[in-house]
């Protein structure tokens, strides 16, 4: 063989072995870019169930936080119906409509002797308690407090002893 088919084929192996090392390197980057985008699109279908899930779960807030007024309205109404009868009839009501936003997941805060959480309630005033086990619990409530699947849709107003 003459030198210069050496010189060739030498640089002909050379191209073919850097050939070949450049697409195991494309080969390993395209994988590796594979896998990024598989895993990026699976969080992707994740988060997306998620967020669907949650709006299923809170679609009807907004209706059950304009219905509140209306348990508040019947909440004030109850103790003023002197006749037995019509009282009966709006308890029933009253009864049907608290029963139904219930089962659509909502919850009515407790808070008569429960310690103030800024998170729950709101106070709108203090007052002066005679006992210190009283000082920083609730001692009245203004206005009632909900939840909605465990999310506090409405915080409760309340009157703390100070």
């Amino acid at each position: 063989m003459t030198k210069t088919n050496e010189t060739f084929e030498e640089t002909n192996e050379t191209f073919e072995e850097d050939s070949f090392n450049q697409l195991e390197i494309d080969l390993k980057e395209t994988q590796d870019k594979y896998l990024r985008l598989n895993a990026e699109f699976d969080n992707f279908r994740k988060r997306n169930q998620k967020e669907r899930l949650e709006l299923i779960k809170f679609a009807s807030e907004s209706v059950i936080l304009s219905l509140l007024p209306v348990l508040d309205d019947f909440d004030r109404a109850l103790p003023l119906i002197s006749d037995e009868t019509t009282r009966s009839g709006v308890e029933l009501i009253y009864t049907k409509l608290k029963s139904t936003l219930e089962s659509e997941g909502l919850k009515m805060m407790e808070t008569q002797g429960v310690e103030f959480n800024a998170d729950l309630h709101e106070a709108i005033a203090q007052t002066p308690v005679n006992n210190k086990k009283e000082k920083g619990l609730i001692i009245d409530e203004i206005q009632c407090g909900y939840y909605l699947n465990d999310k506090v849709i409405r915080h409760a107003k309340v009157i703390v002893g100070s």
